[in-house]
């Protein structure tokens, strides 16, 4: 059975029921549901084998995307610490897990619900399936050679790799960008999609990128990093005001106390958060 899950093929319809035809291929009987169009008893199909949340042999004539051998981009249903992160394939009644030795071994750095990895699938010995990231050589088969005229141009991509040098990404249009540590607030997650700008052009094609804003930008997007900061936080609040100290505010946002205050100010007549007792409270919508 091994061989045929994760795998499309051809099967025969031999029986059925109310809600699902069966398909046999090679000893095995498949369910495929009766929603997904109608056949005749000996009628070959093709489709997509796996293993449903019932641990029932299925079958599915809307073939994913990512299967063995193929690579797509999946978005995270949920996380689990002792399992790893759930991808959404596009079948109906099962989602694809990505093992957490696969994902960063800081905690934080995990996908969340509503991230995208682009994974293929593998089957172990024990018949499970499971999603498997892509590698770098995956990523620069897809991506495309940057040019010079997309210097100062505004980017949004998809994380796929963290490195202590940076963090490299795949923009919507397939480059490859990467984002030195300096050229950022706060480091993305795996999976998180980012917009930044194009700062440069390596000899190899990659994006130089920057997650920072431009100078005209800077105050709005001060205030936006702040949310981002405490939308993160584990009680979404900090233990940063205006009247912190210069050097403290400085080590941690990278901004000037003025920036840091003027951000505040911004927050503060919008009703984004509020100040208590020496912190910075977000306030929930």
């Amino acid at each position: 059975m091994n061989e045929l899950l994760a795998n499309v093929f051809s099967g025969l319809i031999t029986d059925e029921n109310d809600s699902h035809y069966f398909v046999q291929k090679n000893g095995f009987t498949f369910r495929l549901a009766k929603t997904e169009g109608e056949h005749q008893l000996g009628e070959a199909v093709e489709g997509f084998g796996y293993v449903n949340q019932k641990q029932e042999l299925a079958f599915t004539t809307v073939i994913p995307k990512s299967r063995i051998g193929h690579y797509a981009f999946a978005e995270v249903k949920e996380t689990r610490r002792d399992l790893g992160a759930f991808v959404d394939i596009g079948l109906p009644d099962k989602d694809i897990a990505v093992s957490l030795d696969e994902l960063p071994t800081m905690r934080e750095l995990w996908p969340k619900k509503g991230d995208r990895l682009m994974v293929s699938l593998r089957v172990d010995q024990k018949d499970r399936i499971w999603g498997t990231l892509a590698d770098e050589k995956i990523f620069r088969s897809l991506s495309r050679h940057g040019v010079d005229e997309q210097k100062n141009k505004d980017i949004t991509g998809t994380v796929f790799r963290l490195k202590l040098a940076g963090t490299y990404l795949l923009t919507d249009d397939f480059y490859i960008a990467f984002v030195h540590p300096s050229e950022r607030y706060m480091e993305p997650r795996l999976g998180e999609q980012v917009k930044g700008r194009v700062i440069g052009i390596r000899p190899d094609g990659v994006l130089n990128a920057s997650l920072k804003p431009r100078a005209h930008e800077v105050i709005n997007d001060d205030a936006e990093m702040l949310l981002v900061y405490l939308e993160r936080s584990a009680e979404q609040k900090m233990p940063y005001t205006d009247k912190s100290d210069p050097e403290a505010i400085k080590k941690m946002f990278g901004i000037s106390k003025g920036q840091f205050k003027r951000a505040i100010g911004h927050l503060l007549k919008e009703k984004r958060i509020k100040q208590a007792d020496g912190y910075t409270y977000l306030i929930s919508k």
